[in-house]
């Protein structure tokens, strides 16, 4: 039966970002209405970040197991079985899958409708039966896998991260098309779970961090196995399920790889073609919908967060603007979207960390004023001990000694970037780092040491001598 429904906020997506408002505003005492018409709990939960990180942890307690010799501890083999490592990635799953259901929700007092919405005025959304006309609303449906327009790809059966997690037999040789961080997460795992992995990329891996970083993390997945090819097009594919061929290309010629299975993991694409932004006004490129610093979109009344709004996407961002529509929506206050106190981590063994400005970008930004700190993790005494002496910490330091951003690559990288993220975050400086009392052995000591490296030529500056052998005649 049709109905109309008047709510104070309008939710599109039961993602992260869309949780996160919801939860929020009914907390507040809010009218809310929030339409979701896959999963609760979007592609984190069901298909990204909470699957590939059971899986990964799955896989490095084989690879501990099978590298325990190195520390005097050998095994007798190790036996993977991947039925069970499936079992236990869905049942992960399943664990997180209350806290972001229908039933809380509801609970909470949201209205859940389960059905696609779309946009039929500037201020009407349509879901199944429903007409929702809400004071504001706020878009939060994602993105999904972006399939490249390859060659025979169509009458191929491949696999996204929508799908791969559904397996129950390893993969006999998985081909991955694409080296950023959902391809080499997933390469590393499952070569480390028993397959044969070849990765294609046609660029260069992981090509948003920092260059001597990424050679790190490569270097570790060679090392274990793992096929990489870089600077190599994929340009045909043909074959049937478990039998698949790929004819790429490099600088040397043409060579067709066989393998079991194909991954494709070239990206994300915003879910803007279903919601007939046209009809409300909203403005939207192929990245996601046009928004402003304070993530409204062309109409006033709609805002929106997380992948579908382009940039960074990771679960942490969409939370991340989550918080400031709720602050703009209930209490009026002006907010500001401020991507350079977005860390990202990639969740390879070595971990790989960024946030704030790289090295070449701050250069570009502030010249020679720019610092480049660095401490390696060699250096680390609870690193030596967990024979993790692989990595780096890279802090890039402006005017006055100001954090302007952080790269670490290595052992639990992406633990250490919290600390880094609270000092970009509140624009703490070098010194502050430097005095910060670490507990000791830790891994986070890295920071400190290569902080303490900003004033590695004061014992050497005269006029510092000077002063020292001046206050020294006072006894």
């Amino acid at each position: 039966m049709a109905r109309v429904l008047t709510p104070d906020i309008c939710v599109i997506g039961a993602g992260s970002g869309g949780l996160t408002v919801a939860a929020a505003a009914a907390a507040f005492g809010v009218d809310v209405v929030l339409i979701e018409k896959g999963k609760m709990g979007g592609d984190c939960l069901n298909y990204g970040c909470v699957p590939s990180k059971a899986l990964i942890s799955a896989a490095r307690r084989a690879q501990i197991a099978r590298t325990g010799s190195e520390l005097g501890i050998n095994a007798d083999g190790v036996n993977v079985d991947f039925a069970q490592v499936h079992d236990h990635v869905q049942s992960v799953i399943a664990a997180i899958a209350p806290h972001d259901s229908v039933e809380r929700f509801e609970g909470l007092g949201v209205t859940v409708i389960q059905e696609a919405g779309k946009f039929v005025s500037k201020d009407e959304v349509q879901a199944g039966e429903t007409t929702i006309r809400a004071r504001r609303f706020v878009i939060a449906a994602g993105s999904r896998p972006a399939i490249p327009p390859i060659s025979g790809l169509d009458e191929v059966p491949y696999l996204t991260n929508e799908t791969i997690f559904d397996l129950t037999v390893c993969p006999e040789h998985l081909i991955v098309i694409g080296a950023g961080p959902i391809g080499l997460e997933l390469a590393q795992a499952h070569r480390r779970l028993g397959a044969k992995v070849t990765v294609v990329e046609a660029e260069r891996a992981l090509p948003r961090e920092d260059p001597e970083a990424t050679a790190l993390v490569i270097e570790s997945l060679r090392g274990e196995g793992v096929e990489l090819l870089e600077k190599t097009a994929v340009r045909q594919l043909s074959g049937t399920d478990g039998e698949v061929r790929v004819v790429v290309e490099a600088g040397d010629g043409e060579r067709e790889i066989a393998g079991s299975h194909v991954l494709v993991a070239t990206g994300r694409k915003p879910n803007t073609d279903t919601l007939d932004l046209e009809k409300a006004g909203i403005a939207y490129e192929h990245s996601g919908i046009t928004v402003d610093k304070g993530l409204r979109t062309t109409n006033r009344k709609v805002f929106a967060i997380g992948d579908i709004a382009g940039g960074l996407q990771f679960t942490h961002v969409a939370g991340y603007q989550a918080g400031l529509v709720i602050r703009s929506i209930l209490f009026r206050l002006p907010v500001t979207y401020d991507r350079d106190i977005i860390p990202w981590v990639t969740y390879t063994d070595p971990e790989i960390a960024h946030i704030g400005l790289g090295e070449a970008e701050a250069r570009s930004r502030f010249g020679n004023k720019v610092k480049v700190l660095e401490a390696k993790y060699a250096q680390n005494d609870r690193a030596q001990a967990a024979g993790a002496t692989e990595g780096f910490v890279k802090l890039v330091v402006g005017a006055r000694g100001r954090l302007l951003g952080a790269d670490v690559v290595g052992a639990s990288a992406g633990e250490i970037m919290n600390l880094m993220s609270l000092a970009v975050g509140r624009k703490l400086s070098v010194g502050q780092l430097a005095g910060m009392i670490s507990p000791y052995p830790s891994l986070s000591e890295v920071v400190k040491r290569a902080a303490i490296s900003y004033y590695s030529q004061a014992p050497s500056n005269p006029w510092i001598r000077r002063v020292i052998g001046f206050l020294a005649k006072f006894g």
